[in-house]
């Protein structure tokens, strides 16, 4: 009944409020409750009240038929006093005609008179009842069977009940109207208290908004509503947690590129130094020496721009992910360190395994590792490469890593004292976990100084017949 109200009501309650919504609709589905049970309450005592009426008339219309009052001599003979002290009219229809003791049937009283009476005393009904307004008066007819042809009709006023009837259908419309109107107070209270966590949420975005604070709000009760504050709670921490992110990568990137682009723009100055005053030329080997450093410090700086751009996608994998086999991604990435690392050897061993993924980001993790195994490797060393149930390690023979270092291996520009002397942007083994995570893998790491390290990357498979 709600629902039917709502969509008959919503083009005049779209402008009003949700608390003021939530009234109306409780006040007129009060109001529709109330009226169909003050209808039947009404339908039933009427009802009621006539049932009652006609049992009392056709015992007594009955019993005269036993006593014979239907006969014309006795008939002629009842008192008009008696009848009207039983608050009572007889009359007789014989012959299809209706006669009355006195005689007197006049055009009022011949309403008493219809086709039923007249079935009734041809014998085709036993009895009929039904109801008659004379003058604005209303009367009940109850008409029984007699001998020889001849009806008892009895009639009776029903003022007394027409006049409890009105007094009923005042009573109910007052009740109604005083339970419409609690109604719509107590839906507006309700309403109001019971969409309050509604109007906190809403400050509380409307201050997000403003003010850009994600701070929680406090969560009461166990309902629908506290379950809302719970998840906005839970999306304002998610929020928090990525702008807390996206500062610190904000802060590392500008600490790690300002140290190449303090580089370049200290070798641009000696050039254009030389270049301006003659007497600071620089030799061919100086100058070699420079630019050799100036192309150190832009392949430093691509390859942190690339590596940054990388780790700045938040997004789930979506880029053309596809059915492949794992083990051609190794050997392609294994091809491209050997072009870089000459002087390593790279023993590898692996096996088929189909994941379902993108190419270029599981090359570049597996790049990444094998880049990082090359980097600490002593000269002449080797790289052991192995891939099986869908395990991939890659194992080299450097010094380890210390036990201190192993928690933020994977962090976001981390780089040990031993690392910092080195060449990389400290995003490399990020980019793994990175690839590992959105492909539905793990990635860990086995050290132990003087022991040489295993880098584990464990991808599911995709389950292709």
């Amino acid at each position: 009944m709600i629902d039917l109200l709502h969509r008959s009501l919503q083009p005049f309650t779209q402008r009003m409020s949700l608390a003021l919504r939530v009234a109306v609709l409780t006040t007129m589905a009060v109001a529709a409750t109330l009226g169909v049970v003050s209808a039947i309450v009404f339908v039933v005592v009427r009802a009621e009240f006539e049932r009652s009426l006609d049992d009392s008339m056709l015992r007594r219309a009955h019993a005269a038929v036993d006593a014979n009052l239907a006969e014309y001599q006795n008939f002629v003979q009842l008192n008009t006093t008696l009848q009207r002290i039983a608050d009572v009219q007889i009359f007789v229809v014989t012959g299809g005609e209706l006669f009355s003791p006195t005689g007197d049937v006049n055009e009022a009283t011949k309403a008493f008179k219809s086709f039923r009476e007249v079935e009734v005393s041809l014998g085709e009904e036993s009895q009929s009842m039904r109801t008659v307004r004379i003058q604005g008066t209303p009367y009940r007819v109850v008409a029984v069977q007699a001998d020889g042809g001849t009806a008892l009709v009895m009639t009776q006023s029903m003022e007394s009940i027409d006049f409890a009837l009105k007094r009923l259908k005042v009573i109910l419309l007052l009740c109604s109207a005083a339970g419409v109107a609690f109604a719509g107070m107590a839906g507006w209270a309700v309403a109001a208290n019971g969409l309050r966590p509604v109007r906190r949420l809403t400050a509380a975005t409307e201050r997000v908004a403003r003010t850009a604070e994600l701070t929680p709000i406090e969560v009461t009760g166990h309902d629908e509503l506290a379950r809302l504050t719970t998840s906005f709670n839970a999306m304002l921490q998610a929020l928090d947690a990525s702008q807390t992110r996206q500062r610190q990568l904000v802060a590392d990137a500008g600490h790690e590129l300002r140290t190449p682009l303090t580089s370049l723009r200290t070798n641009i100055e000696l050039i254009g130094q030389a270049a301006d005053n003659a007497e600071r030329s620089l030799s061919d080997e100086q100058r070699h020496e420079i630019m050799g450093d100036v192309r150190s410090q832009l392949e430093e700086l691509t390859t942190l721009v690339g590596d940054l751009v990388e780790l700045a996608r938040d997004e789930p994998m979506t880029r053309d992910p596809e059915p492949l086999d794992f083990a051609d991604v190794i050997n392609q990435a294994v091809d491209r360190v050997r072009l870089r690392a000459h002087d390593m050897t790279f023993d590898v061993d692996v096996e088929s395994w189909m994941v379902f993924g993108e190419p270029q980001l599981l090359e570049r993790a597996v790049t990444n590792l094998l880049d990082n195994a090359a980097k600490w490797s002593p000269a002449d060393g080797t790289v052991h490469v192995r891939l099986a149930d869908g395990t991939l390690t890659v194992t080299d023979e450097g010094p380890g890593i210390d036990p201190a270092d192993l928690p933020h291996i994977f962090d976001r520009f981390y780089r040990s004292s031993e690392a910092r002397t080195l060449p990389g942007s400290g995003l490399g083994l990020s980019i793994v976990k990175r690839a590992a995570e959105r492909h539905g893998g793990t990635v860990d790491v086995e050290s132990a100084p003087g022991g040489g390290t295993t880098f584990t990357l464990t991808l599911p498979s995709s389950d292709l017949p």
